[in-house]
């Protein structure tokens, strides 16, 4: 079972003046009760749909039958495009589950030509699925990379290009759903209230978790069992309104405004850039106060970041993510002089004494931090993660009063991109 732990933010931990008092935390719980209640009232007036993807058995059952035929018909490789959400979200699930004996991954996410030019021809067509994920069909990314796989898959397979493509887009409208009409592409939706950022709950997360050999049943009770956590009333028993609840306080009344996302982990590297993108998106709104999030990784950014964090401004709290279980990998018994203390010793060690050095050290400098802890990295747990992150955004919408939904500034970038292209080609 996932654990939240935030005593090292705790004024009990790091002194008063730099930590959460347990009367701050408790002038919340009235508050939190009642956020957590509209939460659960809004979503029974069919609002925050995302949260219900999981209980969607028959979209679950569709997207492991198509996982199904896909592997039937001998493909080997999976050229995922997607952008956002589209393509952080099966980022993670790759860098979870894809392995010597998976389908093998391909994400683009990514208009640069010298990269696209690398993997177009590198790709063995006949035997590539394409899988399109954007649910309007007009976001210019995703889009001008489709066609040029499609491009490539009709000169492999001729007028047969459409069985080897999946579009995940809106179920009955927008420019990608009229193309694959047209075209005979099979779709598999995302539902039309559920925004890029909160989809990985529908095939977004499911089509890739299902190709990679994840288990879908239980992506999903995980999913079910932390939302049943986060519609506890009570602080302490809501690990989304705890996390949230001390966002918020770090940020506002210690002026710890930045909130590093920190796994120790590298097959997590991508959930904490996936998590930047939901906060940045969906709180990123007002000038006066929103967290701003930034990704970083275990242990490498020991060698690259530790020094600002540990002596530079105030500014940073960070956010640990752990997996408790991992793969028993040894070290030579026989090591001699120096490296004697590393003899016998598990990566596994390493990396969990690497993440306790770093924690002790920000402690001893009375800098707050959290740490969220997963028994083990599968379906299961990474269920339960999701769904704790994106109940945990809604959450901080309510006490920074931002509507955590829709992106308009990111909406006049795309306007001006596209005016700009109209008026004819640069090159």
């Amino acid at each position: 079972m996932l654990h939240v732990d935030i005593t090292a933010a705790l004024a009990k931990s790091i002194t008063p003046t730099m930590g959460i008092p347990d009367q701050e935390l408790s002038s919340l719980r009235t508050s939190m009760r009642r956020y957590i209640q509209d939460w659960l009232a809004e979503r029974a007036r069919g609002e925050h749909a995302w949260s219900m993807d999981p209980y969607n058995k028959q979209l679950i059952e569709r997207v492991k039958e198509a996982a199904i035929r896909v592997k039937a018909e001998g493909v080997t490789t999976v050229v995922w495009i997607g952008i956002g959400g589209s393509g952080l979200g099966p980022r993670v699930i790759q860098e979870a589950f894809e392995g010597p004996d998976t389908l093998e991954c391909i994400i683009l996410d990514s208009i640069d030509p010298a990269f696209l030019e690398k993997y177009l021809s590198i790709i063995n067509w006949k035997s590539t699925l394409v899988v399109v994920a954007s649910k309007s069909g007009d976001t210019l990314e995703p889009m001008s990379v489709f066609f040029l796989c499609w491009e490539q898959l009709q000169k492999a397979r001729k007028d047969r290009a459409a069985e080897r493509v999946i579009a995940l887009t809106d179920p009955e409208k927008g420019t990608l759903h009229d193309f694959c009409l047209e075209q005979g592409v099979p779709l598999l939706p995302i539902p039309s209230a559920v925004g890029g950022r909160f989809s990985i709950f529908t095939p977004v997360g499911l089509l890739p978790l299902a190709l990679l050999g994840g288990d879908l049943d239980g992506f999903a009770r995980g999913a079910k069992e932390m939302d049943t956590l986060c519609q506890q009333v009570q602080m302490e028993d809501n690990p989304a309104a705890l996390l949230a609840s001390t966002q918020f306080i770090l940020d506002t009344k210690r002026g710890y405004n930045v909130r590093v996302i920190m796994p120790y982990s590298q097959r997590l590297q991508s959930l904490a850039r996936w998590n930047q993108q939901l906060i940045a998106e969906s709180l990123g709104k007002k000038e006066t106060a929103n967290p701003i999030p930034l990704a970083a990784i275990g242990t490498q950014d020991q060698h690259s970041l530790l020094q600002q964090w540990m002596a530079g401004p105030r500014r940073m709290w960070h956010l640990f993510i752990r997996e408790l279980e991992k793969p028993r990998l040894f070290l030579p018994e026989q090591l001699e002089g120096p490296y004697r203390y590393l003899a016998g010793k598990t990566m596994g060690q390493l990396l969990d004494a690497c993440y306790e050095g770093t924690s002790q050290a920000l402690t001893s400098m009375k800098r707050p931090h959290a740490t969220i802890s997963l028994t083990r990295l599968d379906s299961y747990h990474l269920g339960q993660l999701f769904f704790l992150l994106l109940a945990e955004v809604i959450f901080l919408g309510k006490l920074y009063r931002i509507d955590p939904y829709g992106q308009p500034a990111v909406e006049t970038g795309k306007t001006i991109t596209k005016d700009i292209l109209a008026r004819g080609r640069t090159e």
